[in-house]
């Protein structure tokens, strides 16, 4: 089989792995809850996702393009609620 033949695997793939991510984002945001979540990993998630972004519109590959707009601010969310609790915690760890 031609890659080209396989190019509509993308959507299925692009999917299913977006609509996995979804669930973690919103369970964070809802509850705020960061415990066991890995700053440097999100942060290097984010990144990836960034650039697997600017891949995809580089290459004109939708599935990649529409896949990473929705996945790259459900990274950020997670990664930017990780860092404000975290804050928060360090803040009133603090005396003072």
């Amino acid at each position: 089989m031609s890659p080209e033949s396989l190019h509509w695997l993308g959507y299925p793939a692009a999917t299913l792995t977006t609509l996995a991510f979804v669930p973690q984002a919103w369970l964070t945001l809802r509850t705020r809850n960061v415990q066991g979540i890995s700053a440097p990993t999100y942060a290097a998630l984010s990144l990836g996702v960034a650039l697997w972004l600017v891949y995809g519109l580089s290459q004109g590959d939708w599935a990649l393009v529409i896949a990473n707009g929705i996945t790259l601010p459900l990274a950020l969310s997670i990664l930017l609620t990780k860092w404000s609790v975290d804050r928060q915690a360090r803040r009133k760890a603090t005396p003072g």
